[in-house]
């Protein structure tokens, strides 16, 4: 299956499908030659000292594309927060995509991954176009990360 978010609305409903990119060691040349300069979601991981993948981020982008911003939230140079340049400098960086064209329909996946990743504050809103988000995912890799 190709890469990406499909959608399905049903009355007041929509039923997402993310097909997820496999998971990819954050490599500056393999960012640069892999990932796409498209909109689209992505899911950033930090691995810890138990070989536990921890989650680092999650979000869109439109302007720029998945390349620029993977390349740039990956690199500890660029890294503001001292927390998290201690992670980039230190820790191995994994990373997947899934490209979409869809401003709403990015802010609904982000929004629902977020609200069930951190319920308590997803920081973010999703497009308010539907009454229920549903969302089933695939991925060619088995993705166990601890919270």
């Amino acid at each position: 299956m190709e890469l990406g978010i499909t959608a399905k609305v049903k009355d007041e409903n929509v039923y997402y499908f993310v097909q997820w990119s496999p998971l990819t060691l954050a490599e500056r040349w393999t960012i640069s030659s892999k990932v796409p300069s498209v909109g689209g979601v992505y899911e950033i991981y930090w691995m810890d000292d138990y070989k536990h993948l921890r989650m680092l981020a999650v979000g869109d982008t439109t302007y720029g594309g998945l390349r620029s911003e993977l390349r740039r939230l990956t690199d500890y140079e660029l890294a503001i927060d001292p927390g998290i340049k201690k992670i980039l400098e230190d820790k191995e960086i994994w990373f997947r995509y899934a490209p979409c064209n869809s401003k709403n329909i990015m802010s609904d996946i982000v929004w629902f991954y977020r609200s069930t990743y951190f319920p308590e504050n997803p920081g973010v809103e999703h497009s308010g176009r539907y009454k229920l988000i549903h969302l089933k995912e695939s991925a060619p890799d088995k993705l166990i990360w601890v919270p």
